[in-house]
């Protein structure tokens, strides 16, 4: 309940504790208990629902987190605002942070990993070489397609096949905006090439 007269101001520092309290409220969740330790980062599966999020934009918070001034640290309403951001397009860039491990979100902050940390300050290459591992690691479905792809004679597959995978999950529109999203990633990583005229998915460099 929000007990503040009107008219508000949001710089009050009265307005300002109940944003933070609304953000606190929306990004504590239940985690998984294993072997009586908690599990910071909840593994997902090859159905899971993926935020849409950029190569870009994750790679412009991480940097907003990783600057001086922040300490690799800040309140979500503050990263919101700084990258003018509302809540549906910041949400999706933490979450793809939390599940490729490059920051973590706890009562309406976030932190910035040791990982994220040496992604944002390497160079281009490396940056796609710790963004592959991880996205193979912590992605199912990225993993699912590399395998795939991998166990095929020409090393080739048409995105019907993942199409139709995702589909046992997911909504036809959602199936095709998740393995959109995942090809997006992919391609970055160099872990696979798409051809979008064939619609074929396929490995540049296969074992």
């Amino acid at each position: 309940k929000v007990t503040l007269n009107h008219p508000r101001s949001d710089l009050d520092p009265r307005f300002r504790n109940q944003v933070d309290r609304v953000y606190t409220l929306m990004t504590t969740q239940f985690r998984t208990q294993k072997a009586g330790v908690t599990e910071e980062h909840p593994p997902i599966d090859i159905g899971y629902r993926l935020p849409e999020a950029s190569i870009a934009e994750i790679t412009g918070l991480l940097e907003t987190l990783n600057a001086p001034e922040t300490q690799g640290k800040m309140d979500l309403p503050d990263v919101a605002e700084t990258l003018m951001l509302d809540i549906d397009e910041l949400f999706p860039l933490t979450e793809l942070l939390e599940i490729l491990h490059f920051a973590k979100v706890s009562k309406g902050d976030i932190a910035i990993t040791d990982t994220g940390k040496a992604f944002v300050e390497a160079d281009i290459l490396e940056r796609k070489k710790i963004f592959l591992k991880n996205l193979i690691k912590y992605v199912p479905l990225a993993r699912y397609i590399y395998d795939q792809l991998n166990r095929h004679p020409r090393h080739r597959a048409l995105e019907e096949n993942f199409l139709s995978l995702l589909e046992d999950y997911l909504t036809e529109k959602e199936a095709a905006r998740v393995l959109s999203t995942v090809i997006e990633w992919g391609r970055y990583a160099e872990l696979f090439a798409y051809d979008y005229n064939a619609g074929v998915l396929s490995l540049e460099n296969p074992n």
